[in-house]
């Protein structure tokens, strides 16, 4: 089975009849189990004066729960004041690890989504040029997965058609779990799965998604490795018959976004006496005309070293490639490279050569891309560098987490969970009809919060509660991630980046969250006074 653990998919990656931004959530959850909303159910962005009262005649225990069900909703309404939202700025640096960029002497880059960021008109011309090549020429799932190898029940599709969770869990033999050895290796490929990582897996998946659909609609048989190898091969052409190339240079005012961004980055580093160096898997010819458009013509001279078509992430690994400079035309040399000069271009190589040319060692190289596994892991685990991830959809995200909605969606979900934790011990019959209920109310919260990010996929970061594989592999590989590049204007070239200090789970208590969520605060703590 060809499945994916996805980043790219959170966003509606099919053609789609509306542009606008987020979609208020439905009444009626699309999530598996999620029913029509419960009586305790509200638009978590419109606060509510008078929380749900507790069932005519109900009776204690069953009463106890419904009353501490009020004071947490008062509590909640009270912690969450208009201006809580916004918190969050799309155009910040968030770190995973400690850096400060004064000990940062050496600043490499990609190309591709990284100095040039593309819009998303791009994608519908990748699909169509790939669905034309697969034409010509001629159990499989797409779904998310969380960091601990579970499938998020919900977001399993095969072919355009959701996947009922029953038959998710009977593929994997009783379970959600996906074994180690399915799973993707260190570059994102397993033997069963791939897992889809960038902003150019999109129309791959959309591709391989319709034409899983198409087969199913018209009763076709089909063996499953071999249409994802088609697929694959067909979007693979058009990057190596040049057609995404074709496009972008005849239209970079259309396709090209930030450049004015990209050239502010790249000239207040070489101002400040930083070394810069490029390397990229694009070829020249289209290199040099992507940084004339945002850069100027004179832009190699920013650069102390250029490396084009470097193959990565075989770059990082393979000692065999030797560089080979190239000259204004793109003519290849034939000369033995001894120093890499600035000024020139070379192609392929590697990364051991490069570190003995340059001497470029260790934690003051300072490496962005877009991709986790082809641009920074190797870099971060192998060489020591220090990584910036480029993730152009964290700014759609961070902009969702900032609404009204979503901010007292996520809160009173958090705060009924805790009900829920601390109020199990009661086991009468009518205190479990109570629980039910809760239970009922945070699955279709969970659903509506899923929603605000993607119908289908939910937020690239998480699964629910659980941080996405994806979120997983971000924090190992990275010590900065960013919506763009040009976030490193917001911030001086000696700014130090200290990591949040994320709360373990035996720490939980006393940490800002649990605060927010009243845990600190409600009168009925001693409810669970016995469990210690």
């Amino acid at each position: 089975m060809a499945g994916a653990g996805l980043r790219a998919a959170a966003r509606r990656y099919l053609p789609r009849r509306d542009h606008g931004g987020p979609r208020a959530a439905s009444s009626s959850p699309s999530c598996p189990g999620c029913g029509p909303p419960g009586p305790g159910v509200h638009c978590p962005g419109v606060p509510r004066s008078t929380p749900s009262p507790a069932p005519a005649g109900a009776a204690e225990p069953s009463a106890h729960l419904w009353a501490r069900y009020q004071d947490m909703r008062r509590l909640v309404h009270d912690l969450l004041p208009p201006e809580v939202c916004s918190l969050l700025n799309p155009a910040a640096i968030y770190a995973n690890n400690e850096i400060s960029l004064q000990d940062v002497e050496v600043y490499g880059f990609d190309y591709d989504y990284t100095l040039a960021q593309y819009a998303d008109t791009l994608h519908p011309e990748i699909f169509n040029a790939a669905r034309d090549i697969l034409i010509e020429h001629y159990k499989s799932l797409l779904m998310k997965i969380d960091a601990f190898h579970y499938v998020q029940l919900g977001t399993a599709y095969r072919g355009l058609q959701p996947v009922p969770d029953e038959e998710v869990i009977d593929l994997y033999g009783g379970t959600q779990h996906i074994p180690l050895y399915q799973m993707s290796g260190f570059y994102g490929k397993g033997p069963s799965i791939k897992q889809f990582m960038d902003i150019f897996s999109l129309p791959e998946m959309a591709l391989l998604s319709c034409v899983v659909d198409h087969f199913l609609g018209h009763g076709l048989e089909f063996d499953q490795a071999h249409l994802y190898k088609d697929v694959t091969d067909a979007i693979r052409d058009v990057h190596v018959k040049g057609l995404m190339y074709q496009w972008i240079e005849q239209d970079m005012e259309k396709y090209i976004l930030r450049g004015e961004e990209t050239f502010a980055v790249l000239n207040r580093l070489v101002a400040h006496g930083k070394q810069l160096f490029l390397i990229t898997n694009s070829p020249f010819s289209f290199v040099d005309k992507g940084m004339r458009h945002m850069v100027g013509p004179d832009w190699r001279q920013l650069f102390d070293v250029v490396i084009v078509q470097a193959d990565k992430p075989s770059f990082f690994t393979d000692r065999r490639k030797p560089f080979r400079k190239l000259d204004e035309k793109g003519s290849l040399h034939w000369d033995r490279i001894t120093r890499l000069e600035k000024g020139k271009i070379y192609r392929q190589g590697n990364l051991f050569d490069f570190l003995r040319l340059t001497e470029w060692r260790g934690p003051r190289v300072l490496y962005f891309g877009d991709h986790l596994y082809s641009d920074l892991a190797d870099l971060m685990l192998r060489h020591g560098w220090r990584t910036g991830a480029i993730i152009p959809e964290l700014e759609r995200e961070i902009r969702i987490i900032n609404t009204e909605q979503y901010m007292h969606s996520l809160t009173w979900q958090q705060a009924l969970t805790g009900l829920l934790e601390r109020m199990q011990t009661y086991q009468d019959a009518e205190s479990r009809q109570v629980l039910a209920a809760w239970m009922k109310e945070r699955q279709e919260l969970r659903c509506i919060t899923k929603a605000l990010f993607n119908a289908q996929f939910g937020s690239i970061f998480r699964t629910f509660h659980n941080p996405t594989y994806f979120s997983r592999r971000l924090v190992r590989f990275s010590d900065l991630y960013m919506a763009s590049l040009s976030c490193l204007l917001n911030y001086r070239v000696d700014f130090t980046f200290y990591p949040r200090r994320t709360p373990l789970q035996h720490e939980a208590p006393l940490w800002m969250d649990q605060l927010c969520t009243g845990c600190m605060k409600t009168p009925f703590l001693g409810d669970m006074a016995h469990i210690r």
